[in-house]
């Protein structure tokens, strides 16, 4: 595959190898890798252990002599631990471009051949005798999809080659340099960023993920691969401080309301355990798409950034933002919505890369009454603008299609956003909302007809309206004007946020959804994801 096919010598061999490529086993192998860090880790933490025991009992200049040595050698081991991600990076990215482009080259067959075009085991696209002939355009058509297949299928295994060669160097000359003179200010856009990171060697790079994977885990405008390297590594720091706060609300306090709060207060940690837990879980998978840890604080309800699929590298990213309660504990759950989306526009579009981000990001409401207000969405505003212009900044090659949807309070945060702040968006998707704090789709500065949404006909989001509004309805409930008050209000365009996003004088675009409920717009029968889709994929 490598080089592409440039020539009609090149097509048949390229071909041939495409079709029968397993790009399953490059993911396999990625895993592999990366399950290296686990015996790496315990012998690093091994050294650590023998450090410690030497302290107490031996002092003097051997024994700081052999506690450097030993250093050393813990610091050798866990500056290969990026490297093994990295690894797993590139193999499991190649997997995914090679399926892609596998998928495309099955498509492309598969419409050549019912269109009465034959296609050999070569790759030469000839004319069906048995069938009607077909014209030169049909047969032109069909060897140039086939031909950017397999384009497609070279430039893969090309960059995969360099990278991997680029490690095999690094493994030879030493992983870390010595450290970079300068680190962005805290002020510092996500555009900045991208321009300092780009201006780094590879080794200061590595230097940078291995010593300071705090930083590097949370700064936006950096590439996916660099933070999901940092963030992993600071998987077991962020489990331990789950137990640390678990183990320090384990003891029973007197009846009382401070008895009750230490029990919502450990049941929360549990839940935040097991949601970390499930996140882990699916970071350890093997298999496409890859999973992207893009940020994780465990701190209050838990915070978590997860891409599915490497979101630099794809032509289509959804930015999904959950709703009400959803924490560190539902994670897995809402990185489950994102993949169905993704699922679904592999299906509609066979070939193409997309990327699907759960950003989970803010504090969203626990409770109803916290969630009557704005605060916590307006809160969240800065951030999600900046997380998008940081996957703006971080795209390799042309810019992707961006698309960034809401459900429920989420489409609040995205709405607030939007218009606080602008987001480096080229759609916006509301589904079950209650208003996106604006009254009008123009006022979200976007690209006219890029603002979509859907209601299900049963949602109970329907029943958010104004305060004014319920309060009219409370008063005049039982009266002889409820009935006909009844009726108007299930034609009213305004809910509790402002006006319905989903009613025709929003000015948005609105796609159907069936009656799943206010949460069933991820169902696999529900017309809701085949929209999502379509908008996520610009179609």
């Amino acid at each position: 595959m490598s080089g592409g096919p440039t020539g009609a010598a090149d097509v048949p061999v390229g071909y041939a190898q495409l079709w029968r490529a397993d790009p399953g086993a490059w993911s396999t192998a990625g895993t592999a890798w990366r399950n290296l860090a686990g015996p790496v880790r315990q012998r690093a933490d091994a050294l650590t252990a023998r450090i410690g025991a030497l302290r107490p009992g031996w002092s003097g200049a051997a024994s700081a002599a052999a506690q450097r040595r030993i250093g050393d050698l813990r610091t050798g081991l866990t500056d290969v631990l990026p490297a093994l991600v990295e690894v797993d990076q590139v193999l499991a990215e190649l997997g995914a471009r090679l399926g892609a482009a596998k998928a495309r080259l099955g498509a492309e067959v598969a419409r050549a051949e019912s269109g009465g075009l034959r296609v050999d085991r070569t790759g030469a696209v000839r004319p069906d005798p048995a069938r009607v002939a077909q014209t030169g355009p049909a047969v032109v058509h069909a060897r140039a999809g086939i031909r950017g297949a397999l384009t497609l299928a070279g430039a893969a295994d090309r960059e995969a080659a360099g990278r991997l060669a680029e490690l095999t160097t690094a493994a030879v000359r030493g992983w870390v340099s010595v450290p970079p003179a300068y680190r962005p200010g805290p002020g510092a856009g996500p555009a900045e960023v991208s321009r300092w990171w780009a201006g780094l060697s590879a080794a200061e790079r590595r230097w940078l993920v291995g010593r300071e994977p705090d930083r590097i885990g949370r700064l936006d405008g950096l590439p996916a691969a660099a933070r999901d390297q940092a963030n992993r590594l600071l998987l077991g720091d962020r489990r331990e401080q789950l137990l640390v706060r678990r183990l320090a609300l384990r003891h029973p306090l007197p009846a009382g309301p401070l008895e009750a709060s230490r029990r919502v207060r450990l049941a929360a940690v549990e839940a935040s355990l097991r949601g970390l837990d499930g996140l882990t879980e699916r970071l350890a998978a093997g298999g496409a798409p890859r999973a992207y840890l893009l940020g994780l604080d465990p701190a209050g309800d838990g915070r978590a950034v997860v891409a599915l699929g490497n979101p630099d590298r794809a032509s289509s990213v959804l930015t999904y933002v959950p709703g009400m309660t959803s924490d560190l504990a539902d994670a897995p759950a809402e990185l489950g919505r994102a993949a169905r989306v993704l699922q679904r526009c592999a299906a509609l579009g066979p070939g193409e890369e997309a990327a699907a981000v759960l950003w989970l990001d803010y504090d969203a409401p626990d409770f109803l009454t916290e969630a009557a207000g704005t605060r916590q969405a307006e809160d969240a505003g800065p951030a999600l603008h900046r997380f998008q212009e940081g996957l703006r900044a971080a795209h390799e090659g042309p810019p992707a299609r961006q698309t960034v949807l809401g459900h429920s309070y989420g489409s609040l945060v995205v709405g607030a956003a939007a218009r606080d702040h602008g987001l480096g968006a080229d759609a916006l998707v509301f589904v079950g909302s209650p208003g996106v704090g604006v009254d009008h789709a123009a006022d979200l500065r976007m690209p006219a007809g890029q603002v979509w949404s859907s209601t299900a006909p049963d949602d109970v989001i329907r029943l958010a309206r104004p305060p004014d509004e319920l309060a009219r309805r409370a008063l005049l409930a039982g009266t002889p004007l409820g009935p006909a008050l009844a009726v108007l209000d299930g034609h009213g365009e305004r809910l509790w946020f402002g006006a319905d996003p989903s009613a025709p004088g929003f000015g948005g675009r609105r796609f159907p959804s069936a009656p799943h409920g206010h949460t069933g717009y991820w169902d696999p029968d529900n017309p809701a994801l085949d929209g999502m889709a379509r908008i996520v994929l610009g179609r």
